[in-house]
């Protein structure tokens, strides 16, 4: 999300997250975020490498309730922000993935975040084999991330009916007008579709 006024469209589809990126590389770099969003809505502040000072002072500013880490943030710097916000730690795959990287970070993340590989560390646009999530040994609950669309919706009712802890739905770029720039229109019809 990026402009105050969309944001509060989007709000009022009360979803339970709202997205912040504090990356200047991105098109879709926050520089305002809406105060009056309503309180069942957390805003998540989206990082990339950040140092923990910058993070810090954008939970303080923006009053965010979760970070969501791009980069590649060490567990003990996962474990030093802990005790201060909600921890969502990110990891890419494209074709396979090594879940033994997730070891060191069981301990130190709320959740985990599972996106696609691409040039960038997020908003690619594109889809990664939810397959490669049959071998997940955690129970640690995740985000689905990665070119999540309305054309996803049968996929996602079937990967909820498996025993793997989908705790919720990342989507961004699918949606987007424009890069930050949400059609509120196609995302309420996606919510009513996956919650059928």
């Amino acid at each position: 999300m990026k402009e105050p006024s969309n944001v509060e469209l989007v709000a009022k589809l009360q979803p339970d997250f709202l997205g912040f990126i504090f990356w200047e590389r991105s098109p879709r770099f926050c520089v305002e975020v809406p105060q009056n969003l309503p309180k069942n809505v957390d805003k998540v502040g989206v990082f990339v490498n950040a140092s923990f000072d910058f993070i810090l002072e954008k939970i303080k500013t923006f009053d965010l309730q979760a970070v969501q880490l791009h980069g590649q943030e060490t567990p003990e710097f996962c474990a030093q922000l802990n005790p201060l916000t909600t921890v969502i730690k990110v990891f890419s795959i494209k074709d396979r993935f090594d879940f033994s990287e997730l070891s060191p970070y069981e301990t130190v993340c709320n959740y985990y975040l599972f996106d696609t590989k691409g040039k960038l560390p997020g908003g690619n646009g594109e889809e990664f084999d939810w397959k490669v999530l049959r071998s997940y040994p955690s129970q640690k609950p995740f985000f689905l991330s990665g070119g999540i669309g309305i054309d996803s919706v049968e996929k996602i009712h079937e990967i909820c009916q498996t025993t793997l802890p989908v705790y919720a739905l990342d989507v961004n770029s699918k949606f987007e007008i424009a890069p930050g720039i949400k059609d509120e229109e196609t995302l309420k019809k996606f919510k009513q579709s996956i919650t059928l």
